[in-house]
């Protein structure tokens, strides 16, 4: 397990957003920031639990999803937001938690 980023919930409309309309997101920032730090900007009708919406999380990029959820406390199930690309949350003390695996020979550059 290893860090990916970090998910800071906003709600400004940022100038280097891009909008994820299947996902009822803007996000900005990830790829750019040294840090890895990325802005969500969640649309109003997003079903999202209220803890992601809110609440800032950090995100472990991980080889197997399933493994890594096994046990945990999950709050949005593992699915595909891209090509390649694997996610899931749990809640762990209150505090939302992102898994991530990737195949790299799909996934678009930058993940």
């Amino acid at each position: 397990m290893k860090y990916h980023h970090l998910g800071i919930p906003t709600r400004e409309t940022l100038k280097d957003e891009k909008h994820l309309p299947h996902l009822k997101v803007y996000v900005s920032g990830f790829g750019r920031n040294p840090y890895g730090v990325e802005w969500m900007r969640f649309e109003d009708d997003a079903d999202y639990p209220e803890l992601v919406k809110t609440v800032p999380h950090v995100c472990f990029e991980v080889d197997d999803l399933q493994q890594a959820i096994e046990g945990k406390h999950v709050i949005i199930e593992p699915n595909s937001p891209s090509p390649g690309v694997w996610v899931a949350f749990i809640e762990d003390n209150g505090a939302p938690i992102e898994f991530l695996q990737v195949d790299r020979t799909i996934a678009e550059a930058g993940i």
